[in-house]
């Protein structure tokens, strides 16, 4: 059946492309459409695919979207409104994102997704042949063919994210000679000269050496089981994320993997809107145009209403109950990050898709549920993870020097650092507040208030946080109590979730944020919106989750000795000053499995108010003031004692001074 309607789509395509002038206006982009629908038709059909072919036809398909192209490209909504109107204009640009997504599935040869996408398209062009085009009329078009599907698409997605037996790209790890670059191209994601080059270098690299960052890997995965005490007994399974071209290193990750009785499911972000987020999840590689990502970010805007949400949760809810026993062995995400890409600067178009008002509500309350759902099948207090993050090719020309600099960080002495941040633990745990100042520039004035401890002897209010499922090693960290943390954080320059922050500057009262602004744009309205977009994810507020003392100088001096402290991620960046999470705490959901400090503590803060209540916000984006923006850090005992952390961007606190000895090497 499913071949059959392929075969109609084809002829539908073809007659189409002879018709297309009925469509007056309009022909252009039908015409264009309908060569890309082909295309991809014509991909699928193609059963014997030469690593050159692939990489013939990545080249092609991604041009199209590609930064010199973007501007007269049907995928970018300005280009469409200027041609056609707003309304059809935004329509025409969703539609073409879409149907974008069928070379993946031509690459992976799924026929049922490349069908449904061909007949959206075609049901659409129909309207226009006939007459009887109407912007209201399209989105129902779009509405109801996101619902008729949406239980197929969703069953699909889970089942990616939970069933080791979809193996697309286990076997291109596993099974492709990695010796040859070219074998990237079977993916279907785009491949750019950091992942060619990343598997250059790692193919340099000695065996032993690649080992090593396997076992890092996944023995901070491991170590998340053993120290949360968690039964590892029952899992089977482990979800791999990685960046295209560290196959190498995923590669015996796998296998070390299956050695503590774990399968690798490793599966692509989303290519749907049906699918996408606002973060990419998954395995992933470079964008070819962050631009025109950042674009359709909000595409579900053409169709996104409460009907559609109550349909999603009840997709979502018989797709884990049809994977309930996948959900149980599921054992977490063990995530091998990267960076250096060039920081981007999105640029707001006033004509790209937005949610409304309702639609924001709406999302947040999708996002909750969705999450409590996922929380019933796949437990928080009984999975793990672990993440570490390496440098890609894009980060300059000491690329190879900066990527052996990062695996030293990431393989620090624990036990050194262990002592280390016992003696910050012990002098926090005298306070009832802390109080973290900014210097020059920096306008952080902030107090940030601590949980009363009932047995301070038994008890501790800190994580001594080791490189275990957060790699590297160097925090310590808590989760405030809200009532009585007051003040403002500011940050000059911050990459957040793939986007840059200028001047970042966030009021919290009792806890909570109360003010926003950055200068990434010209207007207050602007700045504000993209805050509210990218760092609240369109909630009126968050709290502060997380208060933390980043203790890893070593990785600090690596950042000023290469001069890239604004290109690393949040992963390392919150190892090298104060930080703070705004959303849900470190202890999400897990408030009640018992964890000890390696001094044989309790940690007892890890509800907030917020928490008490059931409140969570299914996000935790951690912001870092650098050690040389900082003036002082000072924790405030009940009694008006001053024990003094940092002063000047130093460690003073005695027993924390060796430090410091790295910053020699900097001035």
């Amino acid at each position: 059946m499913l071949s059959e309607r392929h075969e109609l789509n084809k002829i539908a395509l073809l007659e189409l492309k002879k018709d297309v002038e009925e469509t007056r206006e309009f022909s252009s982009y039908f015409s264009k459409m309908a060569d890309l629908l082909l295309y991809v038709n014509e991909i699928y059909d193609t059963k014997e695919r030469t690593l050159e072919q692939l990489k013939q036809w990545n080249r092609i398909w991604y041009e199209e979207i590609s930064q010199e192209q973007y501007a007269h490209s049907f995928g970018n909504p300005k280009f469409c409104t200027e041609k056609f109107g707003k309304e059809y204009g935004q329509i025409f640009a969703f539609l073409y994102a879409e149907m974008r997504s069928g070379f993946i599935y031509a690459i992976e040869g799924r026929l049922f997704d490349l069908v449904i996408n061909n007949e959206l398209f075609l049901e659409i062009s129909n309207l226009f042949l006939s007459g009887e085009e109407h912007p209201q009329k399209i989105k129902h078009i779009v509405f109801d063919h996101m619902r008729d599907y949406s239980e197929d698409v969703f069953e699909y997605r889970i089942r990616e994210q939970l069933d080791p037996e979809l193996d697309f790209a286990t076997k291109i790890v596993m099974e492709s000679d990695l010796s040859d670059p070219d074998i990237l191209y079977q993916y279907g994601e785009y491949i750019s000269e950091n992942e060619i080059d990343t598997l250059k270098f790692l193919n340099k690299l000695p065996q032993e050496e690649i080992t090593a960052m396997a076992k890092t890997y996944v023995d901070g995965f491991h170590e998340g089981f053993i120290i949360n005490n968690i039964d590892m007994s029952p899992k089977r399974s482990v979800n791999i994320r990685y960046t295209i071209g560290f196959e190498p290193v995923v590669r015996e990750a796998v296998r070390l993997f299956s050695e503590i009785g774990l399968a690798p499911i490793i599966y692509r972000s989303g290519v749907s809107v049906l699918t996408r987020g606002l973060h990419k999840i998954g395995y992933v590689s470079s964008s070819p145009n962050p631009q025109y990502e950042y674009d359709h970010r909000y595409d579900q805007a053409i169709f996104f209403d409460n009907r559609f949400m109550k349909h999603k949760l009840e997709c979502y809810h018989n797709a884990y109950e049809h994977y309930k026993d996948e959900a149980y062995v599921f054992a977490g995400p063990a995530c091998m990050e990267t960076f250096g890409e060039i920081p981007f600067l999105p640029e707001n178009k006033e004509e790209n898709l937005k949610l409304s008002k309702k639609q924001q509500e709406l999302s947040v309350e999708f996002q909750m549920k969705a999450s409590e759902i996922m929380n019933q099948y796949i437990k928080p207090e009984q999975r793990s993870f672990t993440i570490i993050s390496y440098p890609i090719p894009e980060i300059g020309d000491n690329f190879e020097e900066i990527f052996k600099e990062v695996v030293k960080v990431n393989t620090l002495d624990k036990d050194k650092y262990r002592q280390i941040q016992q003696h910050l633990i012990d002098a926090l745990n005298q306070a009832v507040e802390v109080h973290i100042k900014g210097k020059g520039k920096n306008k952080t004035d902030l107090y940030v208030a601590m949980h009363e401890m009932d047995d301070p002897s038994k008890e501790t209010n800190f994580e001594n946080c080791l490189a275990d499922v957060n790699i590297p090693v160097g925090e310590v960290f808590t989760s405030p109590k809200l009532t009585g943390t007051n003040g403002v954080l500011h940050v000059g320059e911050v990459y957040l979730n793939d986007l840059k922050f200028i001047d970042l500057e966030i009021t919290f009262k009792d806890g909570m944020i109360s003010e926003y602004t950055c200068k990434n744009f010209k207007t207050e309205e602007e700045n504000k919106a993209f805050i509210k977009e990218n760092l609240l994810y369109n909630r009126d507020t968050l709290p502060m989750g997380e208060f933390a003392i980043g203790t890893n100088t070593t990785a600090y001096v690596m950042a000023k000795t290469y001069d890239i402290l604004y290109q690393l991620p949040i992963l390392i960046v919150e190892k090298m000053g104060p930080h703070f999470a705004v959303g849900d705490t470190c202890y999400s959901h897990c408030e009640e499995t018992e964890v000890h400090n390696p001094d044989g503590k309790e940690i007892v803060a890890k509800y907030n108010e917020c928490s008490k209540e059931g409140e969570y916000f299914q996000c935790h984006t951690d912001i870092t003031i650098p050690y040389e923006e900082l003036d002082s850090i000072c924790a405030i005992t009940l009694g008006g004692d001053e024990i003094l952390l940092i002063k000047d961007g130093k460690f003073v606190l005695s027993g924390t001074e060796t430090l410091n000895e790295p910053l020699t090497e900097i001035g």
